[in-house]
């Protein structure tokens, strides 16, 4: 294992050198350059993203799901986006979930000690009930954490799709991972914090694994989330705007769709714009697997 003096991740930056001698607006204009960086160097790793995403849809076409796994701030951030997928797009809360070294403590009050041991990080995805069929994407700015690897040497012994996110080139992670998703942001300003560019990267970069999975699943139609379910009168309010401004009606009209679809945005939806009753509004979309683009055009 490499020591962490070499880790693009540890390494000093030039651009910060003097950054204990400026004013508020010196250091922060000196950050945000540095952040700037960081879209970039996401950019760059779209094409590894994409095969990502692919595979991450068709583990849910197969019943699988989403596995997070990380420490410190790279679990905090995968627990973070896995407690997102349910309000937003209203799946289960099993299918996307996040595993952090530590565990629920963890989140609020760092538990090092645990990130160096793999088979610690193996055992708690074993706990989880892991299977093949899922796909395990680990998380670790330096590529090296231990937890991390004996993770994915766990997924890949039952033959799953695995993941790896690191901000380091050629990193032991990058190495052990069936796909490797590497931006490379360059050292920090504070030496050796990767809560900060790093975690950015690592945060855009799991924003698009779960968006556009779901937005390819069907659960977004246009950019509007049409999988919403009206449980409470904020929720209606948003699944009639959400149907009035799909089919181009009045919030009054979307109302009375919506209450005719039972309360489904999708199957309001497609009846308005299809000029078609429920039962054939749910046809139509069974056989388009959900999708409101295909139910209409099909």
């Amino acid at each position: 294992m490499a020591g962490l003096e070499k880790l693009l991740t540890e390494q000093t930056n030039p651009a910060s050198a003097s950054f204990d001698t400026l004013d508020a607006a010196g250091i922060l204009r000196i950050m945000n350059a540095e952040d700037h960086k960081v879209a970039d160097a996401v950019a760059r790793e779209i094409p590894s993203i994409a095969r990502a995403v692919d595979a991450i849809v068709g583990a849910f076409e197969r019943g699988g799901r989403l596995f997070y796994i990380g420490a410190g701030t790279s679990g905090r951030l995968g627990v973070l986006d896995a407690s997102e997928c349910p309000p937003t797009f209203n799946v289960p809360p099993d299918l996307v979930q996040g595993i952090i070294a530590g565990g629920e403590a963890a989140l609020s009050q760092a538990t090092e000690t645990t990130e160096d041991d793999p088979a610690m990080g193996a055992h708690d995805l074993e706990s989880h009930g892991f299977t093949a069929n899922d796909v395990l994407v680990g998380i670790a700015a330096s590529g090296r954490t231990p937890y991390v690897l004996g993770a994915v040497a766990s997924a890949r012994s039952k033959g799953a799709v695995t993941v790896g996110i690191s901000c380091t080139p050629d990193s032991e992670l990058t190495r052990a991972v069936e796909i490797a998703i590497s931006p490379l942001v360059g050292p920090e300003v504070v030496a050796g914090s990767t809560r900060m560019k790093a975690g950015t990267a690592q945060k855009l970069v799991l924003n698009m694994l779960t968006t556009a999975a779901f937005v390819r699943l069907g659960y977004v139609y246009g950019n509007l989330m049409v999988n919403v379910q009206p449980k409470n009168e904020k929720l209606r309010d948003r699944a009639r705007r959400i149907v009035a401004q799909a089919a181009d009606v009045s919030v009054e009209r979307a109302g009375e769709a919506l209450a005719e679809a039972g309360g489904s945005v999708r199957v309001a939806i497609v009846m308005v714009k299809g000029k078609v009753g429920r039962e054939e509004a749910e046809r139509r979309l069974a056989a388009a697997n959900g999708r409101v683009s295909k139910a209409l055009n099909g």
